[in-house]
């Protein structure tokens, strides 16, 4: 994959694919789970939505391996969470919620739930515009892989840091504009941060700004 495929990319599989020895686990359970918070009103079972928190609270260390097991045993009862399967497309949103649970180190069950959350339609078949917001999401959680940005400590004054933690605590991505202010006040100059920040759209858990901030990976 090119930098060019990667910032216009539409569907999110060729960049997972192209990512998925080069990220952490966390990246990728989070990636999972912002897919399926996006298909929300399509999980009215408890269970179901139980496993999509655990899965994120688990990639952050806040859910242990045991409650991992017991939310993906509760959520594989969900009636109809298992659907014929097309490729790595996946129909049934039930399962995307089971999936992002998955403790498989090999990663690929990430994409399956990318492509699971996408396809919403009873044709099992991609729904095209889904599948572009989950393209802008990967791109909010992994940034850009081919210009990484090295993080100047002179950034890191304790504003930028308060609000920083704030926006991850509390899920308050539309502080993201006051973090750029706080930034430029704290001299960063980085266009690839700034107009992240400012950037209309959708921003996710694992941001890949506040995560920089914040000492996540």
């Amino acid at each position: 994959m090119a930098e060019a495929e990667w910032l216009a990319a539409t569907d999110p599989a060729p960049g997972l694919e192209f990512l998925r020895e080069k990220v952490s686990d966390r990246k990728l359970r989070l990636f999972a789970v912002a897919c399926c918070r996006r298909v929300w009103h399509s999980l009215p079972d408890e269970r179901s939505r139980n496993a999509i928190e655990v899965a994120e609270r688990y990639a952050d260390g806040m859910a242990n391996r045991e409650e991992v097991l017991i939310a993906l045993y509760e959520a594989k009862k969900v009636n109809g969470y298992m659907r014929r399967v097309t490729g790595i497309r996946y129909q049934s949103p039930k399962l995307a919620a089971a999936l992002s649970l998955s403790l498989n180190t090999e990663h690929r069950f990430l994409i399956h739930v990318a492509g699971n959350a996408a396809c919403l339609t009873e044709e099992n078949d991609p729904d095209g515009q889904e599948q572009q917001i989950q393209g802008a999401i990967l791109r909010d959680i992994f940034g850009n892989p081919f210009r990484p940005v090295a993080l100047d400590p002179s950034w890191l004054t304790s504003t930028v840091r308060a609000i920083a933690a704030g926006i991850y605590d509390e899920r308050a991505f539309d502080r993201l504009p006051i973090l750029a202010d706080a930034f430029q006040d704290a001299g960063c100059d980085n266009d690839d941060v700034l107009n992240h920040c400012r950037q209309p759209g959708e921003h996710v858990q694992g941001c890949w700004v506040v995560d920089l901030l914040t000492g996540r990976e």
